[in-house]
């Protein structure tokens, strides 16, 4: 009897930890807790942390997450509206704000998931059809480019095409499709954002070559303005050049004018002593003209009363250059003219250097 007993005992004990189990459960912080009971859901999520009770055996306890959670989408390849394929790799941030509604349309995360991906993915190949390359590379509309500080202050280093929007707006425009779409699941979508955009392949050489000739265009730009710079550097060197040899001829002007003055001046105190000083200063006066003014070609003419010609056949008859003597003070009458020579007759005399 007392081993009937015992046993009984023990499994009376067995059965009430049992029960009592399946009676109380604890909900965290981090979780929510959906009653289902035969697989149907029974009352509204219960958020609040700590110990609860429900039905045991037929009812059943089914957790949720509350906090934030990550999604990670697979990279896909999408056109561009310009025809070019990128490949975009993007991740967001949702959690679960109607348990109810989760687990009655999807049930875990992994469904959760796979929805996700499947709604995000299409709003993201929507929103990237429909605008330009441009648009995805860029920031935002307005954004300026950084420039380098040793560049100084000189024309932008490239000239950009102008966006409409830009990659955040792209970004809030898959946001805000895909977040109605996904609030009938019991999701809040908290965040959308492009974590990498590559180039296709097939379109990865025509890109390089854009930018190598966008690079070209920058650095012959750049050549212009050095080229214009050097000619100003150029021009402004000859006109200092020019002003400084205009400025020294001047100086050597004037000295040489000063110069020629006090030479002038000697010569005249020099030959201003008497008649035959100023007599012979002429004399010199006209043989430098005529040393200046003829060449060994040169043809003279002379007539038969000129001065030059009497000093020339003097010195012919004499083999020396000296000067002739002045004319007499009272010269004598002039007879009549002779038969031969032609008074006066001009006659050629080709000068010797």
């Amino acid at each position: 009897m007392t081993s009937a007993v015992r046993t009984i005992t023990i499994v009376a004990a067995i059965l009430l930890v049992m029960t009592l189990s399946g009676v109380f459960y604890v909900v965290q912080e981090t979780e929510q807790v959906i009653i289902t009971q035969f697989g149907k859901p029974i009352g509204g999520p219960v958020t609040s942390a700590g110990l609860k009770m429900k039905a045991p055996f037929i009812q059943e306890v089914n957790r949720i997450e509350k906090r934030v959670l990550p999604w990670d989408g697979p990279s896909a390849e999408m056109p561009t509206r310009d025809k070019l394929y990128i490949v975009v790799d993007a991740f967001g941030r949702w959690r679960i704000s109607d348990a109810l509604q989760f687990y009655l349309r999807l049930r875990d995360e992994r469904s959760a998931l796979s929805r996700l991906n499947d709604i995000l993915g299409s709003e993201m190949r929507n929103t990237i059809a429909r605008h330009d390359l441009v648009e995805v590379v860029r920031t935002t509309k307005g954004r300026k480019p950084t420039q380098d500080e040793s560049l100084g202050n000189t024309t932008p280093i490239s000239n950009f095409p102008a966006i409409q929007l830009g990659r955040v707006a792209l970004e809030k425009e898959v946001y805000e499709a895909a977040k109605g779409k996904l609030a009938e699941f019991g999701i809040d979508l908290l965040d959308v954002r492009f974590k990498r955009i590559n180039y296709n392949p097939a379109v990865a050489g025509k890109i390089y070559d854009r930018m190598i000739s966008e690079r070209t265009q920058i650095a012959e730009r750049f050549r212009s303005e050095g080229m214009g710079e050097a000619a100003k550097i150029l021009g402004q060197k000859e006109r200092e050049l020019r002003s400084i040899e205009s400025e020294a001829y001047r100086e050597s002007q004037k000295l040489m004018g000063k110069a020629d003055a006090e030479a002038t001046a000697i010569y005249a105190s020099a030959y201003n002593q008497s008649a035959q000083s100023r007599e012979f200063y002429g004399f010199l006066q006209m043989l430098e003209t005529y040393k200046t003014s003829f060449s060994q070609e040169t043809t003279l003419v002379l007539t038969t009363d000129s001065p030059l010609l009497r000093f020339l056949k003097g010195a012919q008859g004499t083999g020396t250059t000296a000067a002739a003597p002045p004319p007499p003070a009272n010269p004598p009458k002039p007879g009549p003219p002779p038969t031969t020579p032609v008074p006066n007759a001009p006659t050629p005399i080709p000068l010797e250097k």
